[in-house]
């Protein structure tokens, strides 16, 4: 490796443009533009068929896309066939505005307008490229010639306009703008802004692509800022952004973009484009919703999104990208699980006004995620917390915080040895395997209480070892009673150091559940769960059930 062979290839404005950096975030949604169907489709190892993206482009409507990109109906019978199946099927609700892309090449223009013979709204998107690296390598022609071609395709793009039936709009884009001088990107802009001659009734599109990231995300967000003040027409102009992510910063350009006066953003879900992919327009439209900004897209089904999306394109959404992977989510770690425990058990008493919840910027439940399945994942990292919190909303066990502690370490061990990660389900048996209703080498079959002398005698009937003994014993109350009469009996020394008891569910059939915690005389505190339709035999199993436990 060689850092010497590399410089930087992007250009500065001429002027110092930093008004974006005293901005702190973004107000208000841009408009959306998806080119999944386009941009995204030509990277796709196999693209969609003809029915997948008619049906992608149904999920687009559904998630509220007003802009759509359907295609480059020049560059294939394909994408022909798929804009004139939208508009013969009258597929195109009146609110969506379909974009379709043409090179500024006569041919080309002619063919996409054949293409668009009916349509009721549409983007025309015409561009060319205007790059130093790509005017002395590949087309080998002047800055002027340059222009030319761009002017060229203005002029023939409303000249096309005219002769055909339709409502078009239209978009310009210096494509490789940002290896472009800044100033002449500046130039050809303004001189396709004269061909066309924007009004605020008639507003044109002028795009300035990260056709490659070249630069830091504040570069790209100076140069849009420059492109804002000085392009002519501006209030009859939406400047659009379409970055892409070559350097790993496409929802940054895009943020910091918007900050610097971009009024649009085409993107694709999820990010997916060719080389590193485009801007995710899920992540930039989730980090505005986490400010309490309305983004104007419905993502509050993104599990089924992101399967219909993994369907239909053949690609896989990562793990950890951001919102819509399957483990963003996801807290393993036991201090991450024990705050966000915390944090919703916050939630729930105090009914604050808004959202704030540790590890977790947005409530997951807003885009179709869930708690028990998605937040609190365990394996052999996961703490008491966490794993409190999986028994407590998935089954109603409050257990207490000091048993959380074993149970805890008791369940990681065994994800530990499995070496796998434990479902709720899981961890439900191996609490009540280790813990609930124990009856080895002790088991209950009956036990009576009678108030005598200002306190409690028991009777009760147990099966030890295969056989049926009788025990009696005297205390303050009946768990004490139990308890003395099974020391009274046996070898046992321990004392009684915790009770808790609580409703498990409620109605005719609820259940009781109680947890019982012994300690011997070398300190080990051992615990026991008892659940019964009866409460007082439910701490009469969970004290033999810790019993059971030290045996």
């Amino acid at each position: 490796m060689n850092s010497e062979k590399y410089k930087r290839q992007y250009f500065m404005p001429p002027k110092e443009c930093l008004d974006w950096a005293r901005k702190e975030y973004i107000t208000k949604a841009p408009d959306w533009c998806s080119v999944d169907l386009r941009d995204g489709n030509q990277a796709l190892i196999i693209p969609m068929s003809l029915d997948e993206k008619v049906e992608f482009f149904k999920y687009l409507v559904k998630v509220g896309f007003k802009e759509i990109e359907v295609g480059f109906p020049a560059a294939s019978e394909t994408e022909y066939t798929f804009l004139r199946t939208l508009i013969e099927q009258d597929l195109i609700p009146d609110d969506v505005t379909i974009q379709v892309l043409t090179q500024a090449r006569e041919h080309i223009i002619k063919r996409t307008f054949e293409a668009l013979k009916g349509a009721k709204r549409a983007i025309v998107h015409v561009y060319n490229s205007t790059s130093l690296a790509q005017r002395e390598q590949v087309f080998k022609k002047s800055k002027e010639e340059i222009l030319k071609i761009a002017t060229d395709g203005a002029k023939l793009l409303k000249k096309l306009a005219d002769e055909t039936e339709g409502n078009f709009q239209f978009e310009y884009s210096p494509e490789s703008f940002t290896g472009t001088e800044v100033e002449y990107a500046l130039e050809v802009c303004n001189a396709v802004l004269d061909i066309w001659k924007p009004s605020p009734d008639w507003k044109v599109i002028i795009n300035l692509p990260v056709t490659v990231q070249l630069s830091m995300p504040h570069v790209y967000a100076s140069q849009i800022e420059y492109m804002s003040k000085h392009i002519k027409y501006r209030d009859s102009v939406v400047l659009s952004i379409h970055p892409h992510n070559d350097r790993g910063c496409g929802v940054a350009d895009t943020e910091l973009a918007l900050l610097a006066g971009a009024d649009r953003v085409e993107g694709t879900l999820f990010g997916n484009g060719e080389r590193t992919g485009n801007v995710d327009i899920v992540t930039v439209a989730l980090n505005m919703y986490s400010h309490g900004v309305d983004p104007n897209l419905d993502f509050s089904n993104l599990p089924e999104l992101t399967k219909n999306y993994e369907c239909l394109t053949r690609m896989n959404v990562y793990e950890r990208q951001p919102y819509s992977g399957k483990l963003v989510f996801a807290a393993f770690s036991g201090s991450h699980q024990d705050a966000i425990a915390k944090g919703m058990h916050w939630i729930d008493d105090h009914h604050p006004d808004y959202w704030s919840v540790p590890y977790l910027p947005i409530d997951p439940k807003d885009i179709g995620r869930e708690y028990e399945s998605d937040v609190i994942r365990i394996n052999s990292q996961s703490g008491k917390g966490g794993i409190g919190y999986v028994l407590e909303e998935n089954f109603g066990f409050h257990i207490p915080g000091k048993m959380r502690e074993d149970v805890g370490y008791t369940v990681k061990d065994v994800s530990d040895k499995q070496h796998r990660e434990l479902v709720p389900k899981d961890i439900l048996d191996v609490f009540k395997t280790v813990y609930v209703n124990i009856s080895s080498p002790i088991a209950l079959k009956e036990c009576h209480f009678i108030q005598k002398d200002g306190g409690i005698e028991a009777e009760i009937s147990l099966e030890k070892s295969g056989v049926d003994k009788l025990y009696h014993g005297r205390g303050n109350g009946r768990l004490d009673a139990v308890s003395n009469a099974l020391q009274r009996h046996s070898d046992l020394d321990y004392s009684i150091v915790s009770y808790q008891e609580h409703a498990l569910n409620v109605g005719s059939n609820s259940k009781a559940c109680s947890y019982v915690a012994i300690q011997q005389p070398n300190g080990t505190v051992v615990w026991g769960a008892g659940i019964h339709e009866d409460i007082i035999t439910a701490s009469v199993l969970a004290l033999i059930s810790a019993v059971n436990r030290i045996q």
